[in-house]
């Protein structure tokens, strides 16, 4: 079996991934581990030594900080082709967040050292992982607006506009989390995400079926999200 054909059995979707020579497939094919997480147990530890990157093969995390003794902000959800602890090649000695898995999801550590070679050697490589990080950094901006400046209905919307974006319906994500878990992106209390959702859809701009939300008008939702 070839270094392609040995680690693109489990990276098929990862389009970064081919522009690696097969020695760099084979620097990292000796440096990686798999790993099935279950619904609901922790990937990463905010403040844990960072030995390794994660690559999620396949399901949903929950990315999330610290706030205090019992408050987390949701940062960003990562799914398929994302990283986790990345920020760990550039010197990082400790994980900078927290991941907790969804639903069940498969991933591969790199070891950080293995991978901050390749990226050395591989410019191609290295832009395709920073310009699918740039997604997360818009985020990461978008929850500073949100905790800043918005009103609660605002901050819901704007949670509510990430969360329904084509991926992460795609892979169920509302059924995968909780009121709290939404309210946490939104920086809003339990109580009032769950009495903002009913007037959201009273207003028919989304439906609640149990768990799931179906939303109905994005466009409207987008517009809350930007007036705050």
């Amino acid at each position: 079996m070839t270094p392609q054909e040995k680690f693109f059995k489990n990276f098929s979707l990862a389009s970064c991934f081919h522009y690696l020579t097969d020695n760099e497939l084979e620097i990292l094919s000796q440096k990686k581990t798999e790993l099935l997480y279950e619904k609901g147990e922790n990937l990463l530890k905010e403040g844990a030594f960072a030995s390794h990157v994660m690559y999620v093969i396949e399901g949903l995390t929950k990315v999330y900080i610290q706030a205090g003794p019992r408050k987390h902000v949701n940062l960003s959800i990562a799914r398929q082709g994302d990283f986790l602890g990345f920020s760990s090649i550039f010197g990082k000695e400790a994980y900078s967040y927290s991941c907790l898995a969804l639903k069940d999801t498969r991933v591969c550590m790199f070891n950080k050292e293995a991978l901050r070679q390749v990226l050395i050697k591989n410019p191609t490589f290295a832009m395709m992982i920073t310009s699918r990080n740039y997604r997360i950094e818009n985020q990461l901006l978008e929850i500073i607006k949100n905790i800043s400046y918005k009103q609660m209905r605002g901050k819901l919307a704007s949670a509510l506009c990430y969360l329904s974006s084509d991926e992460f319906l795609a892979e169920g994500v509302f059924l995968s989390l909780t009121r709290q878990d939404i309210a946490d992106f939104a920086g809003i209390t339990q109580e009032s995400t769950v009495k903002f959702l009913k007037e959201f859809e009273r207003e028919g701009w989304l439906e609640l079926q149990k768990k799931d939300i179906l939303i109905q008008d994005k466009n409207k939702l987008q517009l809350i999200s930007k007036s705050g």
